[in-house]
Protein backbone atom coordinates (compact mmCIF):
# COMPACT_ATOMS: atom_id res chain seq x y z
CA UNK A 1 0.00 0.00 0.00
CA UNK A 2 1.09 3.61 -0.44
CA UNK A 3 3.24 5.34 2.15
CA UNK A 4 1.41 8.27 3.74
CA UNK A 5 3.07 11.44 4.97
CA UNK A 6 1.59 10.98 8.41
CA UNK A 7 0.09 8.25 10.57
CA UNK A 8 -2.28 8.50 13.52
CA UNK A 9 -1.72 5.36 15.57
CA UNK A 10 -4.05 4.05 18.23
CA UNK A 11 -2.07 2.35 21.02
CA UNK A 12 -3.86 -0.42 22.96
CA UNK A 13 -4.57 -3.31 20.61
CA UNK A 14 -2.76 -1.61 17.72
CA UNK A 15 0.83 -0.92 18.77
CA UNK A 16 0.92 -2.99 21.95
CA UNK A 17 -1.12 -5.21 24.23
CA UNK A 18 -0.43 -4.68 27.89
CA UNK A 19 3.33 -4.25 28.29
CA UNK A 20 4.27 -6.03 25.07
CA UNK A 21 4.56 -4.66 21.52
CA UNK A 22 2.37 -6.42 18.98
CA UNK A 23 4.10 -8.35 16.16
CA UNK A 24 5.88 -6.07 13.71
CA UNK A 25 4.69 -2.86 15.38
CA UNK A 26 7.96 -1.36 16.58
CA UNK A 27 9.88 -2.31 13.43
CA UNK A 28 7.17 -0.91 11.16
CA UNK A 29 6.87 2.41 12.98
CA UNK A 30 10.63 2.86 13.06
CA UNK A 31 10.82 2.24 9.32
CA UNK A 32 8.05 4.75 8.63
CA UNK A 33 9.85 7.33 10.76
CA UNK A 34 13.08 6.55 8.90
CA UNK A 35 11.28 7.33 5.66
CA UNK A 36 10.28 10.73 7.05
CA UNK A 37 6.69 9.95 7.98
CA UNK A 38 5.18 11.89 10.87
CA UNK A 39 3.63 9.72 13.58
CA UNK A 40 1.21 10.83 16.29
CA UNK A 41 -0.04 8.35 18.86
CA UNK A 42 -3.59 8.47 20.22
CA UNK A 43 -5.17 6.78 23.19
CA UNK A 44 -8.51 7.15 24.90
CA UNK A 45 -6.95 5.65 28.02
CA UNK A 46 -6.77 8.28 30.80
CA UNK A 47 -5.34 6.18 33.62
CA UNK A 48 -1.68 6.98 32.88
CA UNK A 49 0.11 10.29 32.21
CA UNK A 50 1.51 10.95 28.75
CA UNK A 51 5.06 10.56 30.08
CA UNK A 52 4.28 6.90 30.89
CA UNK A 53 3.17 6.31 27.30
CA UNK A 54 6.39 7.91 26.11
CA UNK A 55 8.52 5.73 28.40
CA UNK A 56 6.60 2.63 27.35
CA UNK A 57 6.99 3.29 23.62
CA UNK A 58 10.66 4.19 23.99
CA UNK A 59 11.28 0.96 25.92
CA UNK A 60 9.69 -0.94 23.02
CA UNK A 61 12.14 0.65 20.62
CA UNK A 62 9.76 3.30 19.28
CA UNK A 63 11.37 6.76 19.63
CA UNK A 64 8.63 9.28 20.30
CA UNK A 65 8.44 12.75 21.82
CA UNK A 66 5.92 13.57 24.52
CA UNK A 67 4.37 16.18 22.22
CA UNK A 68 3.39 13.47 19.73
CA UNK A 69 1.21 11.55 22.20
CA UNK A 70 -2.40 12.61 22.80
CA UNK A 71 -4.79 10.91 25.19
CA UNK A 72 -8.32 11.74 26.30
CA UNK A 73 -7.02 13.44 29.47
CA UNK A 74 -5.18 16.04 27.37
CA UNK A 75 -8.18 16.62 25.12
CA UNK A 76 -10.52 16.97 28.11
CA UNK A 77 -8.17 19.45 29.78
CA UNK A 78 -8.05 21.56 26.59
CA UNK A 79 -11.83 21.37 26.26
CA UNK A 80 -12.53 22.54 29.82
CA UNK A 81 -9.84 25.22 29.70
CA UNK A 82 -11.62 26.65 26.69
CA UNK A 83 -14.81 27.07 28.70
CA UNK A 84 -13.27 29.17 31.49
CA UNK A 85 -10.37 29.31 33.91
CA UNK A 86 -10.96 27.87 37.36
CA UNK A 87 -13.88 25.63 36.40
CA UNK A 88 -15.06 23.56 39.39
CA UNK A 89 -15.12 19.86 38.55
CA UNK A 90 -16.54 16.81 40.28
CA UNK A 91 -14.44 13.98 38.84
CA UNK A 92 -15.12 10.30 38.39
CA UNK A 93 -11.65 9.34 37.24
CA UNK A 94 -8.13 8.56 38.40
CA UNK A 95 -5.15 10.68 39.48
CA UNK A 96 -3.46 11.14 36.06
CA UNK A 97 -6.64 12.72 34.71
CA UNK A 98 -7.06 14.85 37.84
CA UNK A 99 -3.47 16.09 37.47
CA UNK A 100 -4.04 17.02 33.83
CA UNK A 101 -7.20 18.98 34.70
CA UNK A 102 -5.50 20.79 37.57
CA UNK A 103 -2.59 21.72 35.29
CA UNK A 104 -5.16 23.23 32.91
CA UNK A 105 -6.49 25.45 35.68
CA UNK A 106 -9.52 23.40 36.77
CA UNK A 107 -10.46 23.03 40.43
CA UNK A 108 -11.31 19.48 41.54
CA UNK A 109 -13.93 19.53 44.30
CA UNK A 110 -15.20 16.76 46.56
CA UNK A 111 -18.36 18.74 47.23
CA UNK A 112 -20.89 17.85 44.52
CA UNK A 113 -22.94 20.98 45.28
CA UNK A 114 -19.96 23.18 44.29
CA UNK A 115 -19.39 21.46 40.94
CA UNK A 116 -20.08 23.26 37.67
CA UNK A 117 -19.19 20.18 35.60
CA UNK A 118 -19.16 16.46 36.28
CA UNK A 119 -16.37 14.72 34.32
CA UNK A 120 -16.79 10.96 33.96
CA UNK A 121 -13.94 8.71 32.92
CA UNK A 122 -12.52 5.24 33.49
CA UNK A 123 -12.29 4.82 37.25
CA UNK A 124 -11.17 1.49 38.68
CA UNK A 125 -12.39 2.60 42.12
CA UNK A 126 -15.86 3.62 40.95
CA UNK A 127 -18.40 3.11 43.74
CA UNK A 128 -21.84 4.04 45.03
CA UNK A 129 -20.65 7.23 46.73
CA UNK A 130 -19.15 8.55 43.51
CA UNK A 131 -22.34 7.70 41.64
CA UNK A 132 -24.46 9.46 44.25
CA UNK A 133 -22.18 12.52 44.32
CA UNK A 134 -22.30 12.80 40.54
CA UNK A 135 -26.10 12.54 40.62
CA UNK A 136 -26.36 15.24 43.32
CA UNK A 137 -24.05 17.54 41.35
CA UNK A 138 -26.06 17.14 38.14
CA UNK A 139 -29.39 17.56 39.96
CA UNK A 140 -27.91 20.79 41.33
CA UNK A 141 -27.21 22.07 37.82
CA UNK A 142 -23.76 20.74 36.97
CA UNK A 143 -23.19 19.76 33.34
CA UNK A 144 -22.13 16.26 32.34
CA UNK A 145 -19.16 15.46 30.07
CA UNK A 146 -16.91 12.42 29.63
CA UNK A 147 -13.44 11.58 28.39
CA UNK A 148 -14.12 8.62 26.09
CA UNK A 149 -16.83 6.12 25.14
CA UNK A 150 -14.90 2.82 25.14
CA UNK A 151 -16.87 -0.13 26.53
CA UNK A 152 -13.80 -2.28 27.13
CA UNK A 153 -10.02 -2.06 27.08
CA UNK A 154 -7.98 -4.89 25.53
CA UNK A 155 -5.50 -6.59 27.87
CA UNK A 156 -3.48 -9.79 27.52
CA UNK A 157 -5.98 -12.62 27.67
CA UNK A 158 -9.11 -10.59 26.97
CA UNK A 159 -10.73 -7.28 27.87
CA UNK A 160 -11.69 -5.31 31.01
CA UNK A 161 -14.53 -2.80 31.55
CA UNK A 162 -13.81 0.77 30.49
CA UNK A 163 -15.42 4.21 30.86
CA UNK A 164 -18.70 3.39 29.12
CA UNK A 165 -19.86 1.54 32.24
CA UNK A 166 -19.35 4.60 34.45
CA UNK A 167 -20.96 6.90 31.89
CA UNK A 168 -24.00 4.64 31.58
CA UNK A 169 -24.44 4.50 35.35
CA UNK A 170 -24.42 8.30 35.72
CA UNK A 171 -26.73 8.78 32.72
CA UNK A 172 -29.11 6.14 34.06
CA UNK A 173 -29.58 7.66 37.52
CA UNK A 174 -29.78 11.27 36.31
CA UNK A 175 -31.69 10.86 33.06
CA UNK A 176 -29.10 13.17 31.47
CA UNK A 177 -26.93 12.41 28.45
CA UNK A 178 -23.30 13.53 28.21
CA UNK A 179 -23.11 16.86 26.45
CA UNK A 180 -19.67 15.98 25.08
CA UNK A 181 -17.46 12.89 24.98
CA UNK A 182 -14.14 14.32 23.85
CA UNK A 183 -12.08 11.18 23.20
CA UNK A 184 -12.09 9.17 19.99
CA UNK A 185 -14.14 9.36 17.78
CA UNK A 186 -14.95 12.98 18.64
CA UNK A 187 -13.91 15.97 16.51
CA UNK A 188 -12.03 17.28 19.56
CA UNK A 189 -9.48 14.46 19.41
CA UNK A 190 -9.00 14.30 15.66
CA UNK A 191 -8.63 18.10 15.43
CA UNK A 192 -5.94 18.05 18.13
CA UNK A 193 -4.18 15.20 16.34
CA UNK A 194 -4.28 16.79 12.88
CA UNK A 195 -3.07 20.11 14.30
CA UNK A 196 -0.15 18.28 15.90
CA UNK A 197 0.52 16.44 12.63
CA UNK A 198 0.61 19.57 10.49
CA UNK A 199 -0.28 17.76 7.25
CA UNK A 200 -3.27 17.90 4.89
CA UNK A 201 -5.75 15.18 5.82
CA UNK A 202 -5.38 13.62 2.36
CA UNK A 203 -1.84 12.60 3.34
CA UNK A 204 -2.79 11.05 6.73
CA UNK A 205 -3.79 7.49 7.62
CA UNK A 206 -5.67 6.60 10.83
CA UNK A 207 -4.65 3.15 12.12
CA UNK A 208 -6.54 1.43 14.92
CA UNK A 209 -8.30 -1.71 16.13
CA UNK A 210 -11.78 -0.33 16.89
CA UNK A 211 -14.44 0.29 14.28
CA UNK A 212 -16.60 2.47 16.53
CA UNK A 213 -13.80 4.83 17.58
CA UNK A 214 -10.63 4.72 15.45
CA UNK A 215 -12.19 3.96 12.08
CA UNK A 216 -15.32 6.02 12.68
CA UNK A 217 -13.22 9.05 13.61
CA UNK A 218 -11.20 8.85 10.41
CA UNK A 219 -14.35 8.49 8.33
CA UNK A 220 -15.94 11.50 10.04
CA UNK A 221 -13.19 13.86 8.88
CA UNK A 222 -12.42 12.25 5.52
CA UNK A 223 -9.04 10.67 6.18
CA UNK A 224 -8.11 7.16 5.08
CA UNK A 225 -8.40 4.42 7.68
CA UNK A 226 -6.72 1.08 8.35
CA UNK A 227 -8.17 -1.49 10.74
CA UNK A 228 -5.69 -3.81 12.41
CA UNK A 229 -6.98 -7.18 13.59
CA UNK A 230 -4.64 -7.35 16.59
CA UNK A 231 -7.11 -5.82 19.06
CA UNK A 232 -10.83 -6.04 19.79
CA UNK A 233 -12.18 -6.28 16.21
CA UNK A 234 -12.35 -9.54 14.27
CA UNK A 235 -12.76 -9.87 10.52
CA UNK A 236 -16.27 -11.31 10.95
CA UNK A 237 -17.32 -8.15 12.82
CA UNK A 238 -17.04 -6.25 9.54
CA UNK A 239 -19.93 -8.23 8.08
CA UNK A 240 -22.35 -6.60 10.51
CA UNK A 241 -20.90 -3.09 10.71
CA UNK A 242 -21.88 0.03 8.81
CA UNK A 243 -18.39 1.37 9.54
CA UNK A 244 -15.91 -0.01 7.02
CA UNK A 245 -12.16 0.73 6.88
CA UNK A 246 -10.26 1.54 3.71
CA UNK A 247 -7.66 -1.09 4.55
CA UNK A 248 -7.56 -4.23 6.70
CA UNK A 249 -4.26 -5.24 8.33
CA UNK A 250 -3.40 -8.50 10.02
CA UNK A 251 -0.63 -6.61 11.86
CA UNK A 252 1.03 -3.22 11.51
CA UNK A 253 3.72 -4.87 9.38
CA UNK A 254 1.16 -4.91 6.56
CA UNK A 255 1.57 -1.13 6.27
CA UNK A 256 4.84 -1.77 4.45
CA UNK A 257 3.50 -4.49 2.15
CA UNK A 258 2.68 -3.64 -1.42
CA UNK A 259 -0.12 -6.14 -1.79
CA UNK A 260 -2.56 -4.53 0.67
CA UNK A 261 -5.26 -2.83 -1.37
CA UNK A 262 -8.25 -0.72 -0.52
CA UNK A 263 -11.30 -2.73 0.44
Amino acid sequence: MKIFGGYLFDLDGTVYLGDYPLPGAAETIRELMKQGCRCVFLSNKPIEPVTKYQEKLNAMGIPVKKENIINSSIVMAQYLKGIKEGLRIYLIGEKPLADELINAGCIITDNPLEAEYVVVSWDREFNYKKLNDAMQAICNGARLVATHPDRTCPVPGGVVPDAAGMIAAVEAVTGKKCEEIVGKPSPWTVTAALNRMGLPKEDVLMVGDRLETDIKMGKMVGIKTALTLTGVTRREDLEHSEIQPDYILETLADLLKGEIYEE
